[in-house]
């Protein structure tokens, strides 16, 4: 299931594609494409780490999306902490 979820985060309500879901030090984060933030497009496309406890009101969206080829899921930074991964296939 490659479901975006949308979320307020920084008090601007975003549209997140999320492709891995980690730990890092005790705390949980997750590296998302932001697809909107609040209502409008990025001005680019990059892969963004939030932590999780800053992610508030967090559904799952009814929008589909395709793993971004900026993501690299062998980056040493998630080599035995990874929770969830999104299947690039």
């Amino acid at each position: 299931m490659r479901k975006c979820i949308t979320a307020t985060y920084n008090r601007m309500v975003c549209t997140l594609a999320p492709h891995i879901l980690y730990t890092k030090h005790d705390d949980v984060f997750v590296d998302a494409v932001t697809l909107e933030r609040d209502g409008q497009p990025p001005k680019e496309i990059k892969l963004g780490t939030f932590k999780l406890a800053g992610l508030k009101d967090i559904e799952v969206a009814d929008r589909s999306f395709i793993a971004d080829a900026i993501f690299n899921p062998g980056d040493i930074k998630y080599d035995r902490v990874t929770l969830f991964v999104v299947d690039r296939s």
